[in-house]
């Protein structure tokens, strides 16, 4: 699994925003006037019944104090403030987001002298910094300060044996904590129970994400028993930990008791036939279970035959993943009868399962049943023509279809025509993906029917990558109406790696569309080989575009 290791502000984007350490500032200054305001009226009232030399000089005492104290606390927070400004970060309201920031170890002993600070502190994040590691027990044993976190991520940090026991003791200082974010941190593995065993029935945790953990078979039967413990969890992610499928009968007892939860990810856990007929006799009992991702378990394969009843339960289910699994021809002809009751079903991600294209038509025929599906990725599944026909079919039933990705699939080339109607009916569609799906430049004519007659509009990624048997002449006819596209950012054309052919006059037809591209962002074009005048053109382009387009048109990469 790749992670996008990217900077990122508690909501997303940077906004103007007042710093928190300025409002703290304001605030501290607002307690204090109303502090010496309340002092100098009982000053006053004690001058009028007393008239005393000790009470004037009391007072004057008092303030002074007041002034030294709110002086310690600027200079503190002016402190604070540069160390935020030197990481190119600030604290916002309650978030103190240091992602990614490449903390250095003074970094980190800076960071837990602001803590103090920070009492009302709810999230912290300070994922992908690799000088955590081995030095985490400074920042637990300041936890007690930040009393009210709600939210701990420590992603890839690097946590040594002796950080997970120090996280394991802190987390008693944490009782609002809600969210705690572990994951590609090995040293986790084999010392779960170190960490996690101070949770008490009634914890407040909803979200525990643990990924590539190295957990272990031992982890794994932890985590059963633990589970009825967090009666809040909503999210629960152990992807890419391939050694605790042995426990997966342990862990599905314990998600019985879990009837809160909302998100399951399993992907790549060794799960296995036998395991997932335990799991499925979990599902009964997760009524509101919104994402369930299984994929990338290819020792999966047979564990939905015989009728997986309690799948079919899953009634609010929203998200199901189940690509590279090896699903039998049984499994699909359970899922057959089962995947048409999950009419929530907004996601749905059967790549790289061979049988779905081979034994898969009535499957196919049925998914005209889900009337809210937004995106159906069906790659590499080896569709024939009539389970591709089957689908072409189906699909004119999705309305609100906005992602189709049918990449690796031969039999579209040349049978495009049979989802001509669907084209011109995806009123939302946003991303279609055609990669290595053998086009041929009958197929570009029909596609380029669909764009002239208005239809594709909402269009945003277009990949017709890896299609080698389209000739100049259908790119040149693509080239020409690509334009019409208004709302497109990506458009990949690129050759497939071990071919190289040299750009037609196509080319010239392909800058002239872009410039009218208001949203392009990215035009893939590898493998293509430019000639010296293209090459000149393409310069040229560059230099008088005042928006940002990325030609990628290397050779192997």
């Amino acid at each position: 699994m790749n992670q996008t290791r990217k900077k990122s502000s508690s909501d997303g984007e940077t906004k103007p925003q007042t710093s928190f350490v300025d409002k703290f500032l304001r605030g501290s200054k607002l307690r204090s006037s109303k502090a010496e305001s309340k002092s100098e009226n009982n000053d006053l009232k004690t001058i009028d019944v007393q008239h005393s030399d000790e009470t004037r000089n009391t007072a004057t005492l008092d303030t002074d104090t007041s002034v030294t104290t709110e002086m310690e606390l600027e200079s503190s927070l002016e402190k604070n403030e540069q160390f935020l400004q030197k990481l190119g970060e600030k604290a916002v309201d309650k978030c103190l987001d240091l992602n990614n920031c490449r903390l250095s170890t003074a970094d980190v002993r800076e960071m837990v002298a602001l803590l103090p600070s920070l009492p009302d502190l709810e999230k912290l994040d300070i994922s992908w910094n690799d000088f955590v590691g081995g030095t985490l027990h400074s920042i637990t044993e300041q936890m007690h300060v930040v009393s009210k976190l709600k939210s701990l991520r420590l992603g890839s940090c690097k946590l040594t044996t002796d950080d997970v026991r120090a996280l394991g003791e802190a987390l008693n200082a944490l009782p609002e904590l809600e969210e705690l974010n572990l994951s590609w941190n090995s040293k986790v593995g084999g010392n779960l129970p170190l960490m996690l065993q101070k949770f008490q029935e009634g914890s407040k945790i909803q979200t525990l994400e643990l990924v590539d953990c190295a957990l272990t078979l031992e982890d794994g039967v932890f985590m059963g028993q633990l589970l009825p413990m967090l009666q809040s969890l909503e999210v629960l992610d152990l992807s890419i930990n391939r050694n605790i499928g042995g426990s997966l009968n342990s862990i599905a007892q314990g998600l019985k008791c879990t009837s809160n939860l909302k998100v399951l990810k399993l992907q790549s856990c060794g799960l296995s036939q036998k395991s997932v007929k335990g799991l499925d006799a979990a599902f009964r009992y997760l009524g509101e279970l919104r994402k369930l991702d299984l994929s990338c378990n290819k020792e999966l394969g047979g564990g939905f035959e015989d009728s997986p009843v309690q799948l079919a339960t899953l009634g609010r289910l929203e998200v199901l993943d189940l690509h590279q699994c090896s699903l039998t021809t049984g499994d699909v002809l359970s899922l057959t009868q089962v995947i048409p009751l999950l009419s929530s079903l907004q996601e749905l991600d059967l790549s790289a399962n061979k049988n779905v294209g081979s034994s898969s038509e009535n499957l196919l025929s049925r998914l005209r049943f889900l009337p809210v599906l937004k995106s159906l990725l069906i790659n590499s599944c080896a569709l024939e023509r009539e389970t591709f026909t089957a689908l072409a079919e189906a699909s004119i039933h999705l309305s609100a279809l906005e992602v189709f990705s049918l990449s690796w699939n031969k039999c579209v080339g040349g049978n495009l025509k049979l989802l001509l109607e669907t084209l011109k009916l995806s009123t939302s569609l946003q991303v279609l993906r055609l990669s290595s799906c053998s086009l041929v430049t009958e197929d570009v004519a029909l596609l380029v029917s669909a764009i002239q007659t208005g239809h594709l509009t909402k269009l945003r990624k277009l990949d017709l990558s890896y299609n080698d048997s389209i000739c100049d002449e259908g790119w040149a006819i693509f080239c020409q109406n690509v334009w019409l596209l208004k709302e497109l950012t990506e458009l990949d054309i690129s050759l497939r790696p071990s071919t190289f052919r040299d750009c037609g006059q196509w080319f010239r037809h392909l800058l002239c569309a872009v410039t009218k591209l208001p949203e392009i962002t990215e035009v893939g074009m590898k493998r293509w080989i430019l000639s010296a005048s293209q090459e000149e053109e393409l310069e040229h382009f560059d230099q008088h575009q005042s928006s940002s387009i990325h030609f990628d048109h290397g050779g192997f990469q």
